[in-house]
């Protein structure tokens, strides 16, 4: 069994949830394993390592800007592997200090994401990480919030990609998936 197989038959499947019609692909099994963890994190690593990296002039990654709230829990540990700082975006209101925002669509209003406006300093290499990317609106918002503060996005990591919503679209650097799903 391949390693994206393998991280495949550890998600959950939870018909209607959040709401009907909708089948939610729940990534906590995956987290209470520690071998599974461990490939997630691992298989992450070594598409960064082999594909993208090389391909950035810098030849590293300087940032891991994980999205509120499950890029909290892949953002530090892909960081500290890759020897980067990690930058949090958060909801609007939760970051102390001096903060850029940046609105984005939800299925009903929108919603604004914050990053400390220190965080990035100009011309470093970023990547942003976050559980699954759907509509893409979140992503894009965190994306704009690099380039605000003079930040390159080098690509976008997602666990899971929702192929048919076509969220990587509105994106402005590549975007790379594990799991892609057509549910």
């Amino acid at each position: 069994m391949s390693d994206v197989e393998y991280l495949r038959s550890k998600l959950a499947s939870h018909a209607d949830f959040p709401k009907k019609g909708i089948v939610f692909l729940d990534i906590f099994p995956i987290l209470r394993d520690p071998i599974a963890f461990e490939t997630l994190i691992t298989h992450l690593l070594h598409h960064l390592t082999s594909h993208t990296i090389p391909s950035i002039p810098s030849k590293k990654i300087d940032v891991v800007v994980g999205l509120d709230a499950r890029g909290f829990l892949l953002g530090p540990v892909i960081a500290l592997r890759l020897g980067a700082a990690f930058v949090p975006v958060r909801k609007q209101g939760k970051l102390p200090g001096t903060c850029e925002s940046a609105t984005y669509q939800k299925e009903y209003g929108s919603d604004s994401f914050e990053m400390q406006s220190d965080a990035i300093k100009p011309g470093q290499s970023v990547i942003v990480v976050d559980d699954l990317i759907a509509t893409g609106g979140s992503a894009k918002a965190a994306g704009e919030l690099v380039a605000k503060l003079g930040g390159k996005t080098a690509e976008y990591l997602f666990i899971i990609e929702l192929m048919f919503l076509k969220g990587g679209s509105k994106l402005d650097a590549p975007v790379y998936s594990i799991i892609q799903s057509d549910d």
